[in-house]
């Protein structure tokens, strides 16, 4: 089982500096409707057969994010 809510853990940030899904896909190169949808989606971001491999061997999982002090363009956040 994935302990994280992706949904909050990613919608949350972009609160904070004040993006919009849609800029946030332009940032990656892709689309806001694409970003909702992963976001959103049900199985979550991570591969369901690893999930289900990790829970057969007794694992849960949760994702760490760990704020950068930078991008890789050089831009602080």
């Amino acid at each position: 089982m994935i302990h994280n809510n992706i949904e909050v853990d990613v919608k949350v940030p972009c609160l904070d500096p004040g993006l919009t899904p849609a800029q946030l896909a332009e940032k990656i190169g892709t689309t806001g409707q694409y970003v909702n949808r992963i976001i959103k989606k049900q199985d979550g971001v991570v591969n369901k057969t690893f999930v289900q491999m990790l829970e057969a061997l007794g694992y849960d999982i949760e994702l760490i994010y760990v704020k950068r002090k930078c991008d890789t363009s050089g831009d602080t956040f």
